[in-house]
């Protein structure tokens, strides 16, 4: 029972924060071994156990199998085992077989991919359950397939051979742009060691062909208990209790090795010298620079260890700030520039800072990244920057402590395998915010608590002083000295990323000795900051009134209607202490606008939010939030204009007056600002168009809903039609007239400190003397959606550097105005029931896929309250090329069976419990109570009261909770898609562009099963193509030179 009252209690927590006491402690202090707040120990057998009580989520168990063994232990022929091993752990072991492990838990509630999942990296493998505990066999039994995993994998035949297929496609869908390039990167960086050919994913080869004794062997050899962890963080009555299932289930088991194996250390070497690496990726999404630096990974034993650590964390912030602003500036090198240091493997980290930038532009990027350090090593940074990170620091540990009994049971569990992995302290968040209160300046921890103090009416109680206490501030020099790391000669390795050849090594050196040479002689100047004004709002507005309050409680809100028109509707939670969520929403969007405004309208959010739709520009904003938690964003959409926003409780005032700030102020366009904007739109609509899945999205767009305005994709010709000023005049009306929002809020709100607010920033904003893009929901145009009538089946052939192939398989869906509530909520279940049943045939029967999902769209008609809904139902997955049409002929098979003799009443179950975890667990956060309330809002039952709407939804999902069976599922999946499935649907499927060789050789094919003249007229053809070929290609070349 609470002693206080609400307001006072919320208070006193965040001044408990503010009023911390800093510690007697000195640098060498030890910092402890033993994990905070977990029960932790071994088992007789070696194996070692984290369990510990935690209630968010309710009833629900977090859980986990850690084994230090990862892709490098791999010998030459075992490339790829480590993950293939990982694989097989869900197929099959001695008690369970063919994916039962999988069926088990999805019947539970626990969703395969979003509950149950497992990884594997270089130097570890982690298996993760999230599973309900509700019932007190689940856990017993979620522990027990724990155990399986830890010594009882079944490595036969038919199991591999079941598994190839999904790994394969694993292996297939990392070989995409992105994949290559990150290869490329780990092979520069680890270079000389045994990790720079042993990537997780492993080798096709392998893949392919490696024998069920070669994954055994790996698997008996160093699966050891002695090398695992067990860590289990949930709603448990007790610890003791959990300790005694992971004794039961785990106690008898044994390894396969009676030794525990030694795990090797392989290191990875160091070098003076830097290395350079032009990489030409003709699909790439832009070019890129990385400059990464290599450091040993230290054990953080130590308070000094702790400070140093924290110290670095300033100094990648601190120029990450910078280059932030560089990237907002007149003419920038780069478009987005970012330090951070991050452990790569178990002996290495690398500091690392990665641009992107214009096509021809990395050279004055590279240099432009090598001169900012240098700056810094040079001049440091101002003690203005230095605080400016200090707050941010603060405020992220103050929220961390405030919500330090809320922590999610997954966090924790992650804290705890980073202990076991690799000996990082666990000291509790109550330790480590009394730590940085001690390390962080006292002038700058009072200034804090004085503006707390002053802002809610306190005497200060902090004592500046202490016997015993350390003053061991990071000054701005020190967090600085981390520029150091950042030196050519600190086994630098720099790596560009082009689509096409235009930088060299040589280049890439040059930029080196360029900066260098100006930083040995002094010829780089101090940093130049902006100007940083005090107040976001620099003349406060009159509040409004409340001209009507009304309150749902069923719903547990408040809805008040201003002086101004806006709504505003509050909900207080307890789920976070240190967060409240809102948005606004109004209706009229882009539908609304003919084909000639759409284009510039269109990119009106692109353009203000460069500008600064607050009243500043992003970069000088950044600084005015630095140690406020507030964040606000902006959405036009079709046929809703929403803003969103996320702080803590002590920075509503701040979020509240940056949304008074979007509708006051006026986005002017300047030419700067909007040459900026046009060049990175220029730059992603040409990565778009080299990335091969393009054609392919576009091609279903353009055949799903018409070839449209709406839906058409940009082209750079396109950029040039873009009128800045229309652009960002219809920007400023989407977000001018407060009386047609309503706004939903949601979190730790105090009504006697928010309401104030609510009224001043929200209700003081001006009403304009003529109504704003005031559109009623009935009368919005609707999206020009036309899905074909017939059967299509298409392929979109794609130039690619590897084999790649999508499969989008779309069937149009049509929801009739009666029982509308009932219907949305079948088709939920009946998109999860075709997501299963499409993964357990094509994954778990023929092993031909790695994951399907299914989506469905309905947006295809406008918001009003009557007429019918019209969308779609996709499904996708991706597979080998050969492979492509069988597949969708088995899904399409798959969903027919569905439609003519309905699901089992295991599948029903199934999807059932999944759906009732997820709405269990969705109660206790904020962002969900959010979106029912707003699609409460939204509903077409919405009539002014929220309750009876909130109630209608809960009615229609109740309703069809209660009657879906397998007659019902089968009755609804043939009235929400077309019956038979096989009647009317399209078929897109990307596919590689065939070669000229590979033409070639069908010819020749075709040319060996034909005689006499015919087969030579073929194959003369084809030496013609070649020559012709070879020819056109050596003009080409003799133009250049």
């Amino acid at each position: 029972m609470d002693l206080l009252p609400a307001e006072i209690a919320s208070i006193t927590r965040r001044h408990g924060f503010r009023s911390l006491k800093l510690l007697n402690v000195h640098m060498d202090e030890a910092l402890s071994e033993e994990p905070y707040g977990v029960e932790y120990g071994s088992l007789d057998n070696g194996l070692h156990y984290y369990v510990r009580v935690n209630s968010k989520p309710r009833m629900r168990a977090a859980l986990a199998l850690g084994v230090k063994v990862g892709s490098v232990l791999e010998v030459e022929e075992e490339r790829g085992v480590a993950h293939i091993v990982e694989h097989l752990a869900f197929s099959a072991t001695k008690k369970y077989t063919n994916h039962d492990i999988v069926k088990f838990l999805e019947s539970i509630g626990a969703e395969f991919g979003a509950c149950q999942n497992a990884s594997t990296s270089a130097d570890e493998t982690i298996y993760e359950l999230l599973v309900p505990v509700d019932k007190p066999e689940l856990l017993s039994q979620a522990i027990s397939v724990l155990a399986e995993f830890s010594s009882e994998v079944r490595v036969s035949a038919s199991d591999l051979e079941k598994e190839r297929g999904a790994v394969l496609e694993e292996y297939r869908g990392g070989r995409n742009a992105a994949g290559r390039m990150q290869e490329a990167h780990w092979v520069l960086m680890m270079e000389g060691s045994r990790y720079a050919d042993r990537q997780p994913i492993g080798l096709e080869k392998v893949i392919r062909t490696v024998s069920p004794e070669t994954v055994k062997g790996f698997y008996d050899k160093w699966y050891h208990l002695h090398n695992m962890a067990v860590v289990a963080v949930g709603d448990f009555p007790d610890t003791k209790s959990v300790v005694e299932l992971i004794r039961t289930h785990f106690g008898q088991k044994v390894s396969a090795s009676i030794e525990p194996p030694v795990i090797p250390v392989f290191p990875v070497p160091s070098h003076e010298e830097p290395r350079f690496s032009c990489f030409v990726e003709s699909e790439a999404g832009g070019s890129a620079v990385m400059i990464s630096c290599k450091i040993p990974v230290f054990e953080m034993k130590t308070v000094k260890d702790y400070r140093d650590s924290l110290a670095e964390a300033m100094f990648h912030c601190a120029l990450s700030q910078r280059l932030f602003k560089i990237a907002r500036r007149k003419d920038p090198p780069f478009f987005s520039c970012g330090s951070a240091a991050d452990v790569l493997i178990r002996p290495v980290k690398a500091c690392i800072v990665t641009s992107t930038c214009k096509e021809g532009g990395i050279i004055e990027a590279l240099e432009s990244m090598l001169l900012e350090v240098a700056r810094v090593r040079l001049h440091g940074f101002s003690e203005r920057e230095i605080s400016v990170v200090r707050a941010l620091m603060m405020s992220e540990i103050e929220s961390a402590y405030l919500e330090r009994d809320q922590m999610q049971s997954t966090s924790l569990r992650d804290e705890y395998l980073q202990h076991f992995f690799r000996k990082e302290p666990v000291v509790g968040i109550e330790y480590e915010a009394q730590l940085q209160k001690t390390i962080l300046p006292l002038s700058l921890v009072q200034e804090l608590e004085r503006n707390f103090n002053e802002l809610n009416g306190f005497t200060s109680v902090f004592c500046p002083s202490s016997e015993g206490i350390t003053a061991f501030d990071i000054s701005a020099k020190e967090v600085s000295s981390f520029a150091e790391n950042f030196r050519s000669t600190c086994s630098c390795v720099i790596k560009i990323v082009e689509p096409r050849a235009r930088s060299t090594i040589e280049d890439l050196k040059a930029a080196v000795s360029k900066i260098s040479s100006m930083e040995e002689c002094g010829a780089i100047p101090d940093w130049d900051d902006e100007h940083i004004p005090e107040e976001i709002v620099s003349v406060k507005p009159d509040p409004g009134d409340i001209v009507q309050q009304t309150s749902f409680p069923n719903v547990g809100v408040t809805e008040l209607v201003m002086s101004n028109g806006m709504r505003v509707c509050y909900k207080c939670t307890d789920f976070l202490d240190d967060q409240v969520l809102f948005t606004g929403f109004s209706y009229g969007g882009l539908s609304e606008l003919s084909e000639s405004e759409y284009l510039s309208c269109s990119m009106g959010s692109t353009i203000a939010g460069e500008i600064g739709v607050f009243g500043y520009k992003p970069s000088i904003l950044m600084d005015m939030l630095a140690g406020k938690r507030a964040e606000v964003g902006t959405k036009v959409g079709a046929y809703l204009r929403t803003f969103s926003g996320d702080c803590s409780p002590s920075d509503l005032e701040t979020a509240l007056q940056l949304v008074y700030q979007l509708f006051t102020t006026n986005v002017v366009p300047g030419d700067e600002e909007v040459k900026i904007v046009m060049q990175m739109t220029e730059e992603a609509i040409l990565a778009q168009e080299r990335d091969p899945f393009t054609a392919f999205a576009n091609r279903v767009r353009e055949l799903n809903y018409g070839n449209s305005y709406f839906f058409k994709p940009i082209r750079v010709p396109d950029l040039r039609k873009v009128d800045p000023i229309r652009a960002c005049e219809y920007f400023n009306n989407c977000f001018k007239d407060p009386s047609t929002f309503t706004v939903v809020i949601v979190g730790n709100i105090d009504p006697a400190i928010a309401l104030p607010l609510i009224l001043q920033f929200l209700g003081g904003i001006p009403k304009p003397a003529e109504p704003v893009l005031h559109c009623n929901r009935d009368d919005l145009k609707g999206l020009p959606f036309t899905f074909p009538e017939t059967i299509v089946r298409e392929v979109v052939r794609s130039p690619m550097v590897e084999a790649q192939c999508s499969v989008q398989l779309t069937f149009p869906v049509e929801l009739k105005n009666v029982q509308m509530m009932e219907e949305i909520h079948f088709v939920g279940f009946v998109s999860k029931l075709l997501e299963t049943k499409i993964m357990q045939v094509l994954r778990f029967k023929h092993g031909q896929i790695y994951s399907v999902s299914v989506s469905v769209f309905l947006g295809g008609n406008k918001p009003s309250r009557t007429g019918n809904v019209r969308g779609d139902i996709a499904v996708n997955f991706s597979c080998d090329p050969d492979s492509s049409w069988k597949l969708v002929d088995i899904s399409l098979d798959e969903i027919l069976c569905l439609q003519e003799k309905g699901p089992s009443q295991e599948d029903v179950s199934t999807i059932l419990e999944i759906e009732q975890r997820a709405h269990e667990n969705g109660l206790q956060e904020n962002h969900y109570w959010l979106d029912r309330i707003l699609r409460s809002y939204q509903s077409r039952v919405y009539s002014c009261d929220l309750g009876a709407s909130f109630e209608a939804q809960d009615e229609g999902r109740s309703k069809v909770r209660e009657c879906l069976n397998p007659s019902t599922a089968q009755l609804a999946s043939q009235r929400i898609l077309p019956f038979p499935c096989t009647s009317q649907y399209s078929v897109v499927v990307l596919m590689p562009q065939s070669s000229r060789i590979r033409f070639l050789k069908s010819l020749l094919q075709s040319a060996q099963n034909r005689t006499g003249t015919e087969a030579k007229i073929l194959t003369g053809i084809g030496g013609a193509i070649v020559v012709a070929v070879t020819l056109w290609r050596y003009f080409r070349s003799s133009l250049k030179s």
